[in-house]
């Protein structure tokens, strides 16, 4: 499971190093696609399988369906951390997610995500009022 907040740096080969309480669930490799909010979203190889594999039952004559399909696996990009942990963020995707050398990394459960710091400042600031001021149900059965 993916937790906590991290600011590791973007190098001059677009690479970064993972958070070191990620690497044992990352070791094996990695899929890293475009995320909502224009976050990259970082996958186990294991996770993006099981992923895979529920989203490929999306019916291909539904026009929502084909659309998201196209843009989540058309940006995916598999890697295996080198013996330093870094990998390497293909260019497109950073110029999809506006990365430039500050980044913060975040734990969303069976996901890490890969944001721009200045825009997950951003998206914060926005979120956390909401976030705090709650009063129903958000997801069912939880709180």
């Amino acid at each position: 499971m993916f937790l906590g907040t991290y600011a590791p740096k973007l190098d001059d080969k677009g690479r970064i190093i993972l958070p070191a309480k990620f690497w044992s669930e990352l070791e094996s490799g990695i899929v890293v696609t475009r995320g909502q909010e224009r976050c990259l979203y970082v996958f186990s190889t294991k996770e993006f399988e099981q992923l895979h594999d529920r989203i490929r039952l999306a019916p291909v004559t539904n026009k929502v369906s084909r659309d998201y399909l196209r843009l989540f696996l058309s940006g995916a990009n598999s890697e295996v951390p080198d013996s330093q942990h870094r990998v390497t963020i293909p260019a497109q995707l950073r110029a999809y997610a506006g990365l430039d050398r500050e980044l913060t990394v975040i734990g969303a459960g069976n996901r890490a995500e890969i944001w721009d710091t200045a825009a997950w400042e951003k998206y914060y600031s926005e979120q956390e009022s909401a976030f705090a001021e709650t009063t129903e149900e958000v997801i069912p059965g939880l709180f």
